[in-house]
């Protein structure tokens, strides 16, 4: 087998993996948009936001130290325990779910019925006013997050590769584990959104709020749900991509990944986002493996934007959207 051959099987592998999570990330932004019509910009800083507090729940460090220091002139920054990552992750998620309570309930309920534009523009406000929440609530430093998940090279994916290509892959243990956690998550989401009760109330207050409330459906615990489970889905990914990368403000950039990934699979399609992150995972890889050298490199930076910009000129509504008719 050439090994140019062999070397795109590698590529192509990672891109599947990287997919998945751009993928993970893109559900954010597709649940809540479902449900409420709000492009939430504020979902790569909920990301952010949830690792950041799960580092400091799992490290015992004290929510606003610097600033009651400063005030007091106090010197406490740690209460003394370290918690287990599993008794983290579920204080976490309970945050997470209290915050999307406060954020319905002081931001969204009073901007009901108002212009979408109105909307996108709150959740600017909103993702601003988190980053700089969470600077002064746990620290502006770069944190490490480690809750048990293996790392480094495969070993076995490593042998049996070099066994049968006589070429090892390199395939991280932290990016299997990660593209399976993911993968289970978004097969829950999908089994959630087409086959629960909670799930089709969602697609009903999504196609006319007026008429979800007719039968019964409450907007507001619908609004509630869907901005917790963007809230832990947003957690998922923070652990994921904290963990490669470290706990830091570049981390809320993720969500500028998945924009490309919504405008590939459509804004409305749960699908749409896994099927447009598993195409922008593997293009932007192989492109940069195949077309990359010839012109330079450092195509990953803008691969997946002209991707979804030449899907948005012939199907405006991505791949997987639904197309809109207004009728005038």
């Amino acid at each position: 087998m050439p090994d140019q051959l062999v070397y795109a099987m590698e590529v192509f592998l990672n891109g599947l993996m990287a997919g998945v999570l751009y993928a993970l990330v893109a559900l954010g932004f597709v649940l809540i948009y479902k449900a409420s019509g709000i492009f939430n910009y504020a979902q790569g800083v909920m990301a952010l936001f949830a690792a950041m507090t799960l580092v400091g729940v799992m490290e015992g460090q004290v929510p606003f130290s610097h600033l009651i220091n400063a005030v007091l002139g106090t010197k406490v920054h740690h209460f003394g325990w370290h918690l287990p990552a599993l008794i983290g992750i579920v204080s976490t998620v309970v945050i997470m779910v209290v915050l999307a309570w406060l954020v319905q309930r002081i931001i969204f309920k009073h901007l009901v019925g108002q212009e979408p534009i109105i909307l996108f523009m709150a959740t600017i406000g909103l993702a601003y006013f988190m980053e700089g929440f969470g600077d002064m609530m746990w620290g502006s430093e770069i944190k490490k997050l480690d809750v048990g998940l293996p790392q480094g090279i495969n070993l076995w994916i490593d042998e049996t590769t070099y066994n049968i290509f006589d070429y090892g892959f390199f395939i991280d243990n932290l990016d299997i584990f990660a593209t399976i956690i993911a993968a289970i998550l978004v097969g829950g989401l999908v089994i959630f959104s087409q086959y629960t009760k909670e799930g089709r109330a969602m697609r009903a207050v999504a196609d006319d709020h007026q008429a979800a409330l007719s039968v019964g459906v409450s907007l507001n615990f619908i609004w509630i749900m869907v901005w917790s489970v963007a809230g832990f889905v947003a957690l998922v990914a923070g652990i994921m991509w904290g963990t490669k990368s470290g706990v830091q403000f570049s981390l809320s950039l993720i969500a500028l990944k998945a924009l490309p990934v919504l405008m590939l699979g459509g804004f409305t399609s749960i699908p749409g986002a896994i099927v447009g992150g598993l195409i922008i995972g593997v293009g932007e890889k192989l492109f940069e493996f195949t077309v990359g050298p010839l012109i330079g490199g450092a195509t990953e930076n803008w691969f997946a934007y002209v991707l979804a910009l030449l899907v948005l000129v012939f199907r405006p509504q991505g791949l997987f959207g639904e197309k809109i008719i207004e009728r005038v």
